[in-house]
């Protein structure tokens, strides 16, 4: 099966991340196409593969796939045996909640804590909506690690789709230093630790290119 997954920049992308993460993780064989953004053509190059002028997209033969939930979605239909969702029909349902939830939701987060992995930015971004934002991806990881710690050491216990989409939150809280105790924080160090995140964090660091907007000018 040939597979391309299409990202931006590894520094700054969140969403090219996830599906990148599910593939490796996975084990799952693809072609990386990295465009760097916001530099020279980025807009033209990055149309020649999505509809959308956004990534990740995701080509597989002539099926294109441009949102990073949808593409992961597609690869658990591709790839039933990977199990990329939870077996259990119950547990299944709250995973694809909880990886909804954070598709759409946390905007506070998004908006002041930009995921930028070369940067140590502690106590920056701290408004009232950010906090309630990390108050409840807290609590959102230790109740999935209270009720399924059991299978393993993620959210539903074996590595899902779920943990790829709440990664970069876990870079964003080692960059803003945000302090996560109990179940929670087990978890993001489980996170962290794994391989495929640790080569995405290596890549980001040995990346030339920097995006103004989201770099604090007085960092």
């Amino acid at each position: 099966m040939n597979l391309t997954l299409v990202i931006g920049n590894k520094n700054y992308s969140s969403w090219s991340l996830r599906p990148w993460l599910l593939l490796k993780q996975a084990g799952i064989p693809f072609t990386e196409i990295r465009i760097p953004l916001y530099v020279g053509d980025w807009r033209e190059r990055v149309l020649k593969h999505s509809p959308s002028g956004k990534v990740p997209v995701l080509e597989h033969g002539p099926v294109k796939v441009w949102d990073s939930l949808a593409i992961c979605e597609y690869l658990a239909e591709q790839f039933p045996e990977k199990r990329l969702w939870p077996a259990d029909a119950a547990a299944r349902a709250e995973a694809r909640s909880v990886s909804a939830e954070m598709h759409s939701g946390f905007q506070a987060l998004r908006q002041n804590m930009f995921m930028n992995i070369r940067r140590r930015l502690p106590a920056r971004g701290r408004t009232p909506e950010v906090a309630a934002d990390i108050g409840r991806v807290t609590a959102l990881w230790n109740d999935c690690r209270r009720r399924y710690a059991a299978g393993g050491p993620f959210l539903f216990g074996p590595f899902s789709i779920a943990d790829a989409m709440y990664a970069p939150v876990a870079l964003r809280f080692q960059t803003y230093e945000v302090a996560v105790d109990g179940a929670a924080g087990e978890y993001l160090r489980a996170l962290l630790a794994l391989p495929a995140l640790q080569e995405w964090i290596a890549a980001a660091h040995a990346e030339k290119e920097s995006i103004p907007q989201y770099e604090p000018a007085d960092a």
